[in-house]
């Protein structure tokens, strides 16, 4: 949509590069002019830089490099779109030739770049040196203490915000959820603690699940929709305890989200149903797995996947349109295939390291993971079982004394590592069951780790930093912080790159080393994990006209080995900051986000 005062601005904030542009009679001129403009104003800043603070000559740096890239051929090719013909088309009027997309989201990356180019970010406006600068010794020690405190309060007044499992008021609230809960089940506190019970009192439709908890209309129509379209649903009793009763959200929004879908999440998955040319298979897993149950990205990790199913569904799972239902029969794999996978890993010596996943292998039966750990155990080269499994934060129970000794009798440091990989979402999920349940590892000596999804859901500032600080708490090392797939059926819980990279330099960063160790990876289709802490991973090439970054991701072989790089297109940071000020954010907290390329 054409927005005369936003175009307006925009020129207006580089009336340069608006003159290069008029003054162009096509495209191809006007990339050599623009191209001049960029390298003259860099080679000025190489010779001048005393002119601006250094921090701001770094963003001003980075973003004519950005803008250079938007508007390179390279990128128009691989984008399929191109920046400069919009910029010249707005700066000829040619209304009539603009994008029907064309939206504020485009107008405001560009806004920020220009400003970005002109060295006003507007970043550090209220900021001043501090006074420690000018001093030395203890007393430029004392003053540099004093500003720390400063920054970790304004912190951790941010993550106070975010209840958590532990705190004593949720957890009265969460006693009094589960009385309810079985009494409307009729079963007893013994029940409770019987991980089969939960099992066999899986919630799998809205008239349960209402009776239980208060859910908007649009939850119930979603949950009835899923059902009726055969997606998978279903959530354990001790996780809907964890609900709040009233339909508020206000805490409980990552655990809802979680298991209750939304209805844009139910309709699109509805109709890929119906979509022969549409496939699911979003990380293309099929095209990485050798071997039926085995998935191979990594020269030393293999994936094995012996049962095909979850005590209950998690919406944004990579895997979840694998799984037919929740506690599916026959999710479990033929005994023949496990054992045809398992003696494909026994012949690959360069195999080091096996991950048991699924689905959810701490599902099946005792016997059926122990015959699954002895038979890993008993080839040489495989140093290291890790187990990944959501059991401790979606039925902590499970974790019984004799599931414990079955464990970790195949954990024999020095020869062979039991390591356990789970998947806290939010601080509203640590609770005392939880942590029990990672303490029955760590007493024996077993690692548990975390891996997190980014959403919108967690993503508010130092709502991760509170998640990773009870997670220490409770035993529980942070281990990796996911990107959101660019699954378009998960738009709604998609979070812009450029946040992550924000948490990880800006909230992450404050945090002492052993709470801040985990790595914030994009998860790249066939390819592997893309680290985006190194920005030589990744790289912007353009702003579509609805806002949405289109970035190229390196694979994890690169000065390794050849293989092709993925192009994957973001959600808009303007739609993220909108729901973000929907959900009360103050937007002046984010105002760097535009900076991260």
């Amino acid at each position: 949509m054409y927005k005369k005062h936003l175009v307006k601005k925009l020129f207006e904030i580089n009336p340069t590069i608006f003159g290069l542009l008029k003054e162009a009679p096509d495209l191809r001129t006007a990339r050599n002019y623009i191209l001049v403009y960029i390298d003259e104003t860099q080679r000025l800043l190489n010779r001048r830089s005393q002119l601006h603070q250094p921090l701001e000559w770094e963003i001003q740096t980075r973003s004519l490099q950005a803008f250079r890239k938007n508007i390179s051929v390279r990128s128009e090719r691989l984008a399929k779109f191109s920046v400069l013909k919009l910029l010249w088309h707005l700066a000829h009027e040619q209304h009539n030739l603009l994008p029907d997309d064309l939206n504020d989201g485009f107008f405001n990356e560009m806004i920020h770049v220009f400003l970005g180019i002109q060295g006003r970010s507007g970043i550090y406006d209220e900021e001043t040196f501090p006074d420690f600068v000018e001093k030395e010794g203890r007393e430029a020690a004392i003053l540099r203490s004093n500003q720390l405190d400063i920054i970790a309060e304004k912190s951790l007044e941010q993550a106070d915000r975010y209840r958590s499992g532990l705190d004593e008021k949720t957890i009265r609230l969460r006693k009094s959820n589960r009385k309810h809960i079985l009494k409307h089940f009729n079963a007893s506190e013994e029940d409770w603690q019987n991980y089969n019970w939960h099992l066999k009192h899986v919630i799998r439709d809205s008239e349960t699940l209402k009776s239980l908890v208060r859910l908007l209309p649009h939850e119930i129509e979603a949950i009835d929709k899923a059902k009726q379209n055969h997606l998978p649903f279903g959530i354990t009793p001790y996780y809907a305890s964890l609900m709040d009763r009233e339909s508020h959200r206000k805490h409980d929004h990552a655990i809802r989200a979680q298991v209750i879908p939304p209805l844009d999440y139910v309709e699109k998955m509805a109709a890929y149903r119906h979509d022969h040319d549409h496939s699911s298979d979003f990380m293309l897993e099929n095209d990485t797995s050798p071997i039926d149950l085995i998935t191979r990205r990594y020269p030393m990790i293999v994936i094995l996947k012996p049962y095909n199913t979850c005590s209950q569904i998690c919406v944004y799972c990579q895997r979840n349109w694998e799984i037919e239902d929740c506690l599916a029969d026959g999710a479990m794999a033929p005994k023949q295939k496990i054992n045809t996978a398992i003696q494909w890993i026994k012949d690959r010596p360069a195999i080091r390291e096996v991950l048991v996943t699924g689905g959810d292998p701490l599902v099946m039966q005792d016997h059926k993971i122990d015959g699954i750990l002895k038979q890993l155990s008993e080839i040489e080269h495989v140093e290291r079982i890790r187990i990944g499994s959501r059991i401790p934060v979606a039925l902590p129970m499970r974790i019984t004394d004799s599931l414990i000794q079955i464990i970790s009798k195949y954990h024999e440091p020095g020869l062979r590592e039991i390591a356990v990989t789970t998947h806290f979402e939010h601080p509203y999920e640590v609770t005392p069951e939880a942590m029990y349940a990672v303490q029955a590892f760590r007493k024996q000596g077993i690692s548990v780790y975390n891996q997190a999804v980014f959403t919108v859901e967690n993503s508010r500032r130092n709502e991760m930093v509170a998640l990773r600080h009870f997670l220490r708490k409770i035993g529980v090392d942070p281990y990796y912080t996911f990107n959101t797939k660019g699954k378009e059926e998960t738009r709604s819980y998609r979070v812009p790159l450029a946040r992550l990279q924000q948490e990880i330099k800006e909230e992450a960063r404050l945090m002492p080393g052993l709470e801040r160790s985990d790595e914030a990876v994009y998860n790249v289709p066939g390819l592997g994990k893309n680290y985006l802490r190194a920005q030589q991973h990744h790289s912007l090439l353009s702003i579509l006209p609805n806002g949405r970054r289109v970035y190229e991701f390196h694979p994890w072989e690169k000065n390794l080995s050849l293989a092709k790089t993925f192009i994957d297109v973001d959600v808009s940071i303007t739609d993220y900051l909108n729901e973000l000020k929907r959900r009360g954010e103050k937007l002046e907290d984010y105002k760097s986000i535009w900076y991260y390329f």
